[in-house]
């Protein structure tokens, strides 16, 4: 259970938590892949790609492959996956193009903006996330959320990404709180959860795409639960 007394600050991660990035990706996606002829759905390649990016970004974020890495890897599988392989300078002109575009898409999980309406008021609200600095922040303004957030902290900028301690740590320095008034919202019991929880800091985990059950904090299954805790 959530002990609210002495809470004064709310941090989210942005990615599968506010910003729906399967829905955005799609529609990402769905123009590139049009737009180069491709003979094959959209909806194929992203039932293909989603795992795939998902476990990229896992490596990502244990700094077992670089950004450019990722980018390239995780499209190369991909094709490879739905049987369309795809030569260096196909896949760079896709992953530039989808970086682009992507932050362009506006997808917030349904709820998003009344639970930011609902906290506002009440807590200083903030961002943690592992993104990137210029496409995160685009990916805010253009999704109406900017307003909302006073700190937002990229591992980018911080030089470290989530679970990692520092990232946390830098982002409650530049909140100017400590983590026994704080509480951490995210989809990711490894990155957002854990992370937060070893620094003492309070947390709900939005299970939005089916991670395993724990009894460490709250989960939820929609933004809108989030309400009854807080």
């Amino acid at each position: 259970m959530i002990n609210k007394t002495h809470l004064t600050d709310i941090f989210f991660d942005l990615d599968h938590t506010l910003w729906d990035f399967e829905a955005n990706s799609f529609a990402t996606f769905n123009q590139i892949l049009s737009d180069h002829n491709f003979p094959f759905e959209t909806a194929t390649f992203m039932e293909a790609y989603s795992p795939i990016n998902h476990a990229f970004w896992k490596l990502y974020r244990e700094n077992k492959i670089t950004t450019e890495e990722l980018r390239f890897v995780r499209l190369q599988k991909t094709f490879e996956a739905i049987k369309q392989p795809q030569n260096a300078a196909m896949i760079n002109t896709l992953s530039n193009a989808y970086i682009n575009q992507l932050s362009t898409h506006t997808h917030i999980f349904e709820g998003t903006i009344e639970l930011l309406e609902y906290l506002k008021p009440n807590y200083r609200l903030h961002i943690i996330t592992n993104g990137f600095e210029n496409v995160q922040q685009k990916k805010m303004a253009n999704a109406g959320l900017a307003p909302y957030f006073d700190v937002v902290l990229t591992a980018e900028k911080a030089g470290v990404k989530k679970p990692h301690a520092v990232i946390f740590e830098q982002a409650l320095s530049m909140a100017q709180t400590s983590a026994s008034k704080s509480l951490m919202i995210g989809d990711s019991y490894e990155a957002d959860i854990a992370g937060a929880i070893v620094l003492g800091m309070q947390a709900i985990q939005f299970n939005s795409h089916n991670e395993s059950w724990h009894n460490h904090c709250p989960i939820v299954d929609n933004l809108a639960e989030i309400q009854q805790y807080l």
